[in-house]
């Protein structure tokens, strides 16, 4: 496994801070193998092993921690000395009420908090509220294509290529790569989405008609990067004779969000300056978790590579959002620091028509931030201050 040290340069700062850390992702994304990175800079630091208590909530060995009681016993026992003492707990959200228990540590004992959850509570403004004192939220995702070269230590451009190729279908789950055959790396996926569907969605939100959820959970990771309509989704079921309700779909939609296999993202109106509701558009946390269900469909190679690039602005650092610009969509507005960046995204520029369309979606906006055409063409078609990048080449940019 490599080292994910783009997150931990960010995290080590905070090490010694009595701030909570709070790591977030997707179930197998990488949150257990982070902590564990964190505990060996700890012991390199010098940190003794008994200063050093980890919980994986998910490990049978703990399942006698059910609530925050049983935590705060299981903890007030392990502590010995006035010393600091570092608490790594993974899963938290699997304890009930976790947060007073959380809230007690902070408050009584010289510690050093680090908590991570596959629940986007942990994002939410609700934090506020549970955790009394000061925080700071770390989202963790599955590997970027970035990682996945260095982690496949892949040198050669043609294996580059294919290692996208593969990238563009299976996505980036980093235990999926430690298997050698393509039915095992399926097999896998579709265990971390039944594990996401049926441990944080179906038992926790007390879902009693399995299979309409299910299907519609697959109607919605097969068809990714769209912008939402619950109307032309219950057209689509009514044609296969599935009712369904729009309150259903949007709170399917909620769920999804919330165990974050997918992320929702707005429309801005340019000229207008404001968000415009009901354009909200959806994405894959990782793509393999949407291929797996993609039986006898047409693979959407345009979408997946508008979903990988929305992924990896996430990645490093922006807010994203859907342009729309006098009726013509801008796949993405970028801002971080104050600063813009647009960024339209196309498979190829097969022909004069896409490329007019892709280049001229920028037609109208005035001002001077830099202004992106991302495909998988190899020849440059920059033109009039747009600039043109392959896709292989900007995921790979430091």
């Amino acid at each position: 496994m490599i080292k994910r040290e783009e997150y931990l340069s960010k995290i080590r700062e905070f090490y010694d801070v009595d701030i909570i850390k709070i790591i977030t992702g997707i179930r197998r994304c990488g949150k257990s193998t982070l902590l564990l990175q964190i505990i060996d800079e700890l012991k390199e630091k010098g940190i003794n092993d008994k200063h050093i208590i980890y919980i994986n909530f998910e490990d049978v060995n703990f399942s006698f921690i059910k609530n925050y009681l049983d935590l705060n016993t299981y903890i007030k026992d392990k502590i010995k000395d006035k010393k600091k003492y570092f608490l790594l707990f993974d899963e938290v959200q699997m304890v009930e009420e976790w947060e007073r228990a959380i809230n007690s540590f902070k408050s009584t004992l010289n510690v050093s908090i680090f908590i991570t959850g596959s629940n986007s509570k942990l994002l939410s403004s609700e934090l506020a509220t549970l955790l009394s004192g000061r925080y700071v939220t770390f989202k963790l995702a599955p590997f970027t294509f970035r990682e996945v070269i260095k982690y496949k230590n892949i040198k050669e451009k043609i294996d580059i290529e294919e290692a996208f190729n593969d990238y563009l279908l299976w996505g980036g789950m980093p235990q999926r790569f430690e298997f050698t055959t393509e039915e095992g790396m399926k097999t896998y996926l579709k265990d971390v989405f039944d594990s996401i569907v049926l441990k944080d969605i179906v038992k926790r939100n007390s879902i009693k008609n399995v299979a309409l959820f299910e299907r519609v959970m697959e109607y919605l990771v097969t068809n990714p990067s769209q912008t939402f309509s619950p109307t032309n989704m219950m057209s689509a079921f009514e044609n296969e004779k599935i009712p369904v309700s729009s309150k259903t779909i949007y709170e399917c939609l909620d769920y999804a969000e919330a165990s974050l296999l997918m992320s929702k993202i707005s429309t801005y109106d340019i000229r207008g300056k404001r968000i415009l509701s009901r354009k909200d558009k959806y994405y894959l946390t990782d793509l393999g978790l949407g291929q797996i269900l993609n039986i006898n469909k047409k693979t959407q190679y345009g979408a997946y590579l508008e979903n990988i690039v929305y992924n990896e602005l996430i990645f490093r650092g922006y807010n994203v959002s859907v342009g729309n610009n006098n009726g013509r969509e801008i796949d993405f507005i970028a801002t971080k620091h104050n600063q813009k960046e647009y960024y339209q995204v196309t498979f190829e520029l097969s022909n004069k028509e896409i490329e007019e369309r892709e280049f001229g979606a920028y037609n109208n906006i005035q001002d001077n931030y830099p202004k992106y055409v991302i495909s998988t063409d190899k020849l440059d078609y920059s033109q009039n201050g747009i600039i043109h990048k392959n896709i292989i080449d900007w995921l790979l940019e430091k």
